[in-house]
């Protein structure tokens, strides 16, 4: 229901927006510029769809393997003491529970391509767990909620964007990224489980945070002491090994239970196909709703009203530069990656605009669009608290990166 009265919104903010300008201002190419946004991301929407066709049925064709072959039963029995905690209305031990791992792992080290099909995948399996189908469970808003913070260990897109555009250190983003993005994932898990009434003041998950601390400053002391060619050289080649480690084991595991590994992937294969045409028309909702805001000017109202508002009250004001990244992002992942090389590109990449557009861009995850992909998927219409703690987490993540951004910028 909340996600219709945004989607609602969108169209009559962006009707109003365009009517004012037209009588007020005289400006005629306004309509114009709105309908054919709406051809154009209507076509974005099903060339996106068709571009995941090919990896859903690749990555969908392996974990069939997988499970098959016993590899994600096995990650979930050994998960479960942490899974448990979080998600206290899966099984225990439910295969699920790798899959979803797997999914969050692929997002940490950047790897999109993977993560989105493992995530489809698992929420496909949280959907035969629930009683209700068109409704979302705790569970699946949790696991969403963890999506759409965006948690990112390796930024790599963004630190090679600012190599493309003359950063004199494009790795200086590097450590407030990665406190921006672990501040909006932390900040949208608990919300969520306040949402939710799960207690995350337990031995097991104060020992996990406290790992996961370690681990983040392991990796960033370590990172932080390579040079930008070593760092671009080892995040790809992590990345690419794990990956391809993954695909292996996979069929190794098929292989060793002796089942028919070229079979089960067929299977799973022809799931991806179905699952990329299930979602297209809630693409195509999602992203015409957003063009539509843009192409009225209605992204250009916000912004002028934040940088008001900011110098009224006697604020620095010199972040709202790099806030189009900020209000896109939850919209929009390909319109926030414009505005953030927009950003560098006005104000340069070494200014702060510029450096804070990138936290920005990394802070975060396309909410909106990860709602309409995942719950679309599986024929979800009432997502419940997922909107709010989604955008809670957004929300602790922009504002993490601007304190964050003039703690090392400003």
């Amino acid at each position: 229901m909340v996600l219709n009265y945004i989607w609602v919104a969108f169209f009559v903010a962006a009707f109003v927006i365009a009517l004012c300008r037209l009588l007020f201002f005289g400006d005629t190419e306004v309509f114009p510029a709105i309908m054919n946004s709406t051809f154009d991301t209507s076509k974005s929407a099903f060339e996106i769809s068709l571009g995941l066709t090919g990896v859903l049925s690749l990555w969908m064709g392996l974990m069939k393997i997988g499970e098959r072959g016993g590899l994600v039963d096995a990650l979930a029995r050994a998960l479960a003491p942490i899974f448990n905690k979080i998600f206290p209305d899966i099984p225990k031990g439910h295969p699920v529970t790798g899959t979803m791992f797997m999914n969050i792992a692929a997002n940490m080290l950047g790897l999109d391509n993977a993560a989105t099909p493992m995530g489809l995948k698992a929420m496909q399996e949280l959907q035969e767990l629930n009683p209700h189908k068109e409704k979302a469970t705790n569970p699946m808003i949790m696991f969403l909620v963890l999506n759409t913070s965006g948690l990112t260990l390796i930024p790599m897109s963004v630190l090679l964007y600012r190599t493309q555009l003359g950063a004199a250190q494009p790795t200086d983003v590097f450590i407030p990224i990665l406190l921006a993005t672990t501040v909006s994932t932390v900040v949208g898990l608990i919300a969520t489980a306040i949402y939710q009434r799960i207690n995350l003041l337990n031995r097991t998950m104060v020992l996990f945070f406290l790992g996961v601390t370690l681990f983040l400053a392991a990796g960033t002391w370590g990172v932080a002491s390579l040079s930008r060619v070593q760092v671009e050289l080892f995040s790809t080649t992590l990345a690419n090994v794990l990956l391809f480690t993954v695909i292996t084991l996979f069929i190794v595991s098929g292989v060793v239970r002796k089942i028919n590994v070229y079979e089960a992937f067929i299977e799973g294969a022809k799931e991806g196909f179905t699952t990329a045409v299930r979602i297209i028309p809630y693409l195509v909702a999602i992203l015409v709703a957003v063009g539509v805001f843009r192409a009225s000017g209605g992204m250009d109202v916000v912004i002028g009203a934040v940088a008001w508002c900011v110098e009224a009250l006697g604020g620095n004001s010199d972040f709202v530069g790099a806030l189009p990244t900020a209000l896109m992002k939850p919209l929009s992942g390909s319109g926030a990656r414009g505005m953030m090389i927009d950003a560098m590109t006005t104000y340069g990449a070494d200014s702060f605009a510029g450096r804070l557009a990138c936290l920005f861009q990394g802070a975060t995850d396309t909410t909106f669009y990860i709602i309409a992909v995942y719950f679309g998927s599986v024929g979800i219409r009432k997502t419940r608290h997922a909107v709010s703690c989604g955008l809670i987490a957004d929300a602790a993540g922009i504002v993490a990166a601007i304190i964050i951004g003039y703690i090392f910028f400003g």
